[in-house]
Parts: C-alpha cells; sequence; structure tokens
C-alpha cells in the first residue's frame, strides 16, 4: 500500500545500492553500544560513523523500491529507523537527561525532522503513527520501537530482520510484561499493574485479541494466563520513568 510521506524538507537521496536487509551497519553499532538496554551515548556520539552510515543508507531507500520488499522486511525497516532515528536525536542533544527535554514548547522530540525517508525529512510521531501502525497491524511492534526512555521496552543490541522477526518480537514482549517494574498481574486482587504503553495504544492491542488482559495473557504461565482469558480484571496503570536510556546514569 502506498503512502505519501508528510515532511519538512525534500532531500535528494543518492542511488540506492541493493539495500542490505541483515541491516549489518545497525547491528554493529547496536552490539558495540548497548548493553542490557541500556546505551553508551558518550562512546557512541565519539563514534557514530556506523550509525550514520545506516541513516544514509535508509535515506536512499526509494518508496517504490520499499513496496517491493516483503511485509517483514518493511517492518524490519521501519522499526530499525526509528530506533535508529532516536538514537541520532538523542546524540545531536547530548548530553540531555530526558527525550523529552529535546524540542521545545510547541513542538516535542516525535515532531522534530528527524527521519530522512523517500526523499523527505520527516517525524519520528509520522513514522510511528502513520507507517506503522497504519500499514502493519502488528501491535508487538510497541514493544520494538524504543523512544530512549527507561519506561520503553528495552532496547535491543542486534537489529531486527524479518527472518528473525516472530523471535525478536516475542522476546521483546516476554521480557517487558516480565518486568514487574512496569508490569505485573495481581490475580488475588484480579488487576493488573500495566505500563502506560497499554493505555496509549489500547486499540492496536485489544482488536486483535478483544482486549488488553486478554492480549497479555499470552506472556504469562498458564494459571495466571487462565484467569486473564476469564476476564474481569481491572488495570491500573504504572508510572513511567522518562528519564534516558544512558549507561552512563545507572
Amino acid at each position: 500500500m502506498a503512502f505519501l510521506v508528510l515532511g519538512f524538507t525534500t532531500f535528494f537521496p543518492a542511488r540506492a545500492a541493493v539495500f542490505d536487509h541483515a541491516h549489518s551497519a545497525l547491528d554493529r553499532t547496536l552490539k558495540a553500544h548497548v548493553t542490557n538496554g541500556l546505551v553508551n551515548y558518550r562512546a557512541l556520539k565519539a563514534d557514530s560513523k556506523g550509525l550514520d552510515g545506516y541513516l544514509d543508507q535508509c535515506a536512499t531507500v526509494t518508496e517504490a523500491e520499499y513496496l517491493k520488499w516483503s511485509e517483514g522486511q518493511r517492518l524490519a525497516f521501519c522499526i530499525n529507523l526509528y530506533n535508529a532515528a532516536t538514537l541520532r536525536l538523542v546524540l545531536d542533544h547530548y548530553p540531555v537527561t530526558s527525550i523529552k527535554k529535546i524540542g521545545n514548547w510547541f513542538r516535542g522530540p516525535w515532531k522534530e525532522p528527524a527521519v530522512r525517508l523517500f526523499g523527505k525529512t520527516t517525524t519520528l510521531h509520522h513514522l510511528e503513527y502513520e507507517v506503522l501502525r497504519e500499514q502493519f497491524d502488528e501491535p508487538r511492534l510497541h514493544f520494538a520501537i524504543v523512544c530512549a526512555a527507561r519506561g520503553c521496552p528495552v532496547l535491543r543490541d542486534e537489529a531486527y530482520t524479518a527472518e528473525k522477526m516472530e523471535r525478536q518480537l516475542d522476546e521483546q514482549g516476554r521480557a517487558f510484561l516480565g518486568d514487574t517494574a512496569r508490569n505485573r498481574v495481581d490475580v488475588g486482587a484480579r488487576t493488573a499493574y500495566l505500563s502506560p504503553i497499554f493505555k496509549w495504544f489500547e486499540e492496536d492491542f485489544a482488536r486483535g485479541a478483544g482486549s488488553v488482559p486478554r492480549f497479555i495473557a499470552n506472556y504469562y504461565p498458564p494459571g495466571v494466563k487462565a484467569e486473564l482469558d476469564k476476564g474481569g480484571f481491572r488495570i491500573k496503570y504504572t508510572e513511567y520513568d522518562w528519564s534516558l536510556n544512558d549507561a552512563a546514569s545507572k
């Protein structure tokens, strides 16, 4: 399905070589600078050639080329581009203690012109809301795109690929819902304490499962899953930690 990117700046990308669907440049960058979901931004800022090269490569992809790819290849491309562009945005303003400190009162970080895509410079908001959420019926993508906050699901130390996508998204979901600081289920109190992500994107999670509790049920042991499947759970949302996912601030 074709779509129009509404951006801020038109640029003229170089003629693309065959795109590397292994996302090797990003993969090397993540392996070098991400540990347990935390980013060594200081080291990455001093050694950003791999990240910038990857973003340059993504910028050469035309919409016509993109639309010829498989769904898995397109999803991997968009998730990786979101994460890579977020890293670049943080580096451009580092040191900061939170991504929310980027931008101004009228235009926050997600509305900054930070993503080069199909000859336009657009925003992370556009990439998430008008590309990822509209083109892909995949609620687990919210476990994969990372907005550089500690409240987010953790940033993987590897790039997403079409071949590994199912396993990667499943692992991301299990890790996020297994983090009791963000998500936990009290069967006795019939209460699920969940990250605000499940409030912000409730429509995406409930679309296929019928409700958020039934969606998360698959990530819990059989006894808890059976109770969640019965319904009758209320949801209370945990506090979202907007501090930067910076290894230097552990």
